[in-house]
């Protein structure tokens, strides 16, 4: 596994590398954002762990440029800790979202969550056509990770095709905001409930036909979201 770690602390960088390097991965790092959207764009990357707070191309301006030619998973890294804050990184395209200082075990988690749901199918056999979920006209690959509508491939990020997946693996289930930070997320997540809702509405924006008049993911008001059955 490939990772790119972006961060203008060398110090910091230096202490990441060498503990995902000890870890098993394979470790490239830069300083700046311009440069990782370079690096990024020559692919080859499984996960960028990217600084939000950066001189010159910043965090978030750089992972909206990645974002609009690869949905490699994004773990964005940053001193801030306000909640703003985060919803602007999930709104640019960060998959995750870790606040400074932080301790190396949970990075380290968080980054083996992000992969293992990036490909968490791809070493399992499965039976022809089990692995494909089609529900209003979106179809869901599983074993390939890839979504299409009416035909057409839709790019979703690791954590819109996690959502998607559950939606459509459960019509008619209705899910609350904590519910889908514990199933989605899937460790002891501290976000605000809110990353739910900026989740849902991208993923919106890229499956339904209208997306200020969704067909597919309801909204339950006071409960949580659903899949039209």
């Amino acid at each position: 596994m490939k990772i790119l770690v972006v961060d203008d602390e060398k110090l910091l960088v230096k202490g990441i590398k060498f503990n995902l390097e000890n870890e098993g991965y394979t470790v490239e790092c830069c300083y700046d954002g311009a440069t990782a959207v370079q690096m990024a764009a020559q692919g080859g990357y499984d996960l960028i762990i990217l600084d939000l707070m950066m001189p010159g191309l910043d965090g978030l301006e750089a992972c909206q440029r990645i974002r609009q030619s690869s949905t490699v998973p994004i773990i964005m890294l940053t001193a801030k800790s306000e909640d703003a804050d985060k919803l602007l990184g999930f709104e640019s395209g960060a998959d995750d979202y870790i606040t400074k200082p932080f301790n190396i075990l949970e990075l380290k988690a968080r980054i083996r969550a992000l992969l293992r749901r990036a490909g968490i199918t791809a070493q399992q056999p499965g039976t022809q056509n089990t692995h494909v979920l089609e529900h209003g006209g979106v179809e869901l690959d599983t074993e390939k990770r890839v979504a299409r509508r009416d035909g057409e491939t839709i790019d979703l990020t690791a954590r819109e095709f996690d959502l998607a997946e559950l939606f459509w693996r459960s019509p008619g289930r209705v899910f609350s905001r904590d519910s889908l930070l514990d199933l989605v997320w899937g460790y002891d997540y501290q976000g605000d409930a809110r990353t739910v809702d900026v989740h849902i509405r991208r993923l919106r924006e890229k499956l339904e036909a209208d997306p200020a008049s969704p067909k597919l993911i309801i909204t339950k008001w006071g409960v949580g979201y659903y899949l039209a059955e």
